[in-house]
């Protein structure tokens, strides 16, 4: 039969990648049956015959042969005289089984029809994409970057399907240019007015695990279990992890022979500093591992609070706070305690390195005093104000406050 190119509009249909074969049929028939009912008011007797591999559609109509005069419903029932018109052997209480071809039901109705499938199936691609991603949130995907905003970025997968890289949960160091490959993890999916909007992000927590989860097999295989991750994007991340199997040392398996597994992560997070520590119940440890790489001479705990009073020598005090006292602030969040750092003096005159003020006195301030060869606070103290202002490029107000802050620590 001939279907005015209606069919051959709805091959393009049946290779849609997210909809498989079942409700690629159902929903061609839905639209069938609605264009049968418009013109016959019925579709009970109708029998709709969809072949999605070639195209082809066949639509039965089936009904009861009547007496002449007694048919109450053209649309379920033939008289006689028509039946045998059609069919000379038919007789009173036969079927009448006809096809129905697409011509019959008028260009405009085929044209709605076809407007209404394209409709469904745009419906349905969305709704798959959806449920897709939503099943998959918190696992990595890979695309390629399709355009770069001021924003965001769009990326599309595999499939060419639209991912999302909010400039917020992008890397500082990040760079992207079109044609790139990205990882991410996919972080959130919502439907905003009828569209899937798949999140992703790189400075996720979830982000650094799967990262884990693809590099140690251990980690992928149950042996070791990450316990806690905390991360401060493109500058540091601390890793909690415990093995249950006494043979297996988890920081080790992390990190691999001469740094091997985490270098590869190390690289992917733009060279984000990575300390992997062994998990404890025992919370001194575990804060004491947290504040790695400084080495703690003792702590206090006020478990009320949730504080700990952390002492230590004063050259470890810089590596405890940490560049931008992002080791700290981790150290804090992975361990749920608020650390207080105390420097602890053998003798009361003992000197201090001025980069322990660090989290006190801004970095260029105390650069410009080691430019001059002040690298330690009593060096700085032993001048006059005067002396400092002629010597450094300092405003007399910022020597001033300085002094006052180095002056505090040896009261």
């Amino acid at each position: 039969m001939s279907n005015i190119n209606l069919i051959e509009s709805f091959q393009e249909f049946k290779d849609f990648k997210n909809i498989d074969r079942p409700t690629m049929m159902s929903v061609l028939e839905d639209v069938f049956r609605s264009m049968i009912r418009k013109k016959y008011g019925n579709d009970e007797n109708c029998d709709v015959i969809v072949n999605t591999d070639n195209g082809d559609l066949e639509i039965w109509r089936t009904r009861v042969v009547m007496e002449d005069g007694f048919s109450e419903d053209d649309d379920l029932e033939i008289e006689l005289a028509d039946a045998k018109k059609l069919d000379a052997s038919l007789e009173v209480g036969d079927e009448y089984i006809e096809q129905i071809t697409l011509e019959s039901f008028g260009r405009r109705a085929i044209l709605a029809a076809r407007q209404t499938l394209v409709s469904k199936i745009l419906e349905l691609e969305k709704d798959e994409i959806f449920k897709k991603y939503k099943d998959r949130v918190g696992e990595i995907v890979t695309g390629e970057v399709y355009q770069v905003w001021k924003k965001e970025t769009l990326v599309l997968d595999d499939e060419g399907n639209e991912l999302l890289l909010p400039k917020s949960e992008q890397i500082p160091a990040d760079y992207f240019k079109k044609g790139d490959s990205v990882k991410a993890v996919v972080s959130k999916v919502d439907m905003l007015n009828s569209n899937p909007k798949i999140i992703i992000s790189r400075t996720a927590p979830e982000f650094l695990q799967r990262l884990f989860e693809q590099e140690v097999p251990e980690i992928f295989d149950g042996l070791i279990t990450i316990k806690k991750i905390v991360r401060e994007p493109g500058e540091r991340a601390k890793v909690a992890v415990e093995s249950y199997d006494d043979r297996i040392d988890p920081v080790g398996a992390c990190v691999g022979m001469k740094g091997s597994r985490i270098h590869g992560i190390v690289r992917e997070l733009k060279n984000e500093n990575i300390d992997v520590i062994n998990y404890t119940n025992n919370l001194q440890l575990y804060i004491q591992r947290a504040l790695s790489p400084a080495k703690i001479t003792s702590i206090k705990l006020d478990d009320e609070k949730k504080t700990a009073a952390v002492y230590l020598k004063p050259d470890q005090v810089s590596l405890a706070i940490g560049r931008g006292g992002h080791n700290i602030k981790l150290a804090g969040k992975l361990t749920g305690y608020e650390i207080d750092v105390y420097r602890e003096a053998d003798e009361q005159d003992e000197d201090v390195d001025i980069e322990e003020f660090s989290d006190e006195i801004e970095s260029w301030i105390l650069d410009e005093f080691k430019r001059i060869g002040l690298d330690t606070a009593k060096s700085v103290l032993a001048l006059t104000v005067n002396e400092l202002v002629k010597r450094t490029d300092l405003e007399e107000e910022t020597v001033k406050d300085v002094l006052s802050i180095l002056q505090a620590e040896f009261e």
